[in-house]
This record gives C-alpha cells, structure tokens and sequence, in this order.
C-alpha cells in the first residue's frame, strides 16, 4: 500500500474526495474542491470563508476552515473558535440525517459560544449565534447562521 500524503508536520492528508456535506466518494471520484488544510487564515479571513461554505451549503467544509483557525487561535479564543467549528459539524450531521449527533455537537458549540458571548473578538455574533443554535436545535430552521 502506498504510503498517504502527508503535510509538512508528517501528519496524514487525507486526499479521498468528498461531496459537498464532507462524505468521502470512492477514490477516482470528482468531489467538491478541498480546504487546503496547510493554509492558516487570519480570523476574519476564516470567517468570511467560512461564511461563503455555510452559504453555498457545504457547512462540513467550513468547519475545516474553523478548524484551522481554531488551532491558531489565542489561547482566550480557543474555546470560541471550536465552539464555532462545532456549529458547523452539528448543521453537517443535521443535514446528513444524524438528529442524535447534531443534537450533541450542536449543544457543545452553542455552549462554548455562549461562554464568549459578553466580548466576541472579530466581529463574531456569538448572541445570534447562540439564538440560531437554540432554533435549529428546537427543529425550527435548518439555515445556515451568520457568523458575524
């Protein structure tokens, strides 16, 4: 077996295509374009990216973007960012049909937000964004939530 692709740190890439909820496709497959997961983006630009994924429909996607900007993250924002990174896992389980996993990931982010909700850095709506947790977790609204 040939050996996987791995990033500068040594640590495995995983190069399977995937569609636009992040579920893998068989190899030699045509995916949705990848999150360069080697690119580290400023906060805002991790937002604003961040934004247009949750918009076009592929929240799984901007959760790797989150992500990033998560292990980047001040350590007094760490918790905000995974909060957010959360968020957008629980939209990707909803709309994958996974109730129970959404519920779960989705009161962990909705949480960590809620936690930063006083003094948001970057512009982040951490009340709206606890507001639009509570909805979708109420099964009012599927939407993607705004981010700022």
């Amino acid at each position: 077996m040939p050996d996987r692709p791995r990033d500068p740190a040594g640590r495995p890439l995983n190069a399977r295509p995937r569609d636009e909820l992040g579920r893998p496709l068989p190899l030699g497959s045509v995916g949705v374009p990848r999150i360069d997961e080697s690119v580290v983006l400023a906060p805002g630009d991790a937002l604003e990216q961040a934004q247009r994924l949750l918009d076009s429909g592929r929240p799984f996607h901007a959760h790797e973007v989150l992500e990033g900007a998560w292990k980047q993250a001040p350590d007094a924002e760490r918790e905000l960012w995974q909060g957010l990174a959360q968020l957008a896992v629980g939209l990707t389980h909803l709309l994958r049909g996974n109730t129970s996993g959404a519920r779960t990931v989705l009161v962990r982010g909705r949480d960590h937000v809620q936690r930063h909700a006083a003094d948001p850095p970057h512009g982040i709506d951490a009340d709206g964004l606890v507001r639009w947790a509570d909805e979708v977790l109420a099964g009012r609204h599927t939407h993607p939530p705004r981010l700022r």
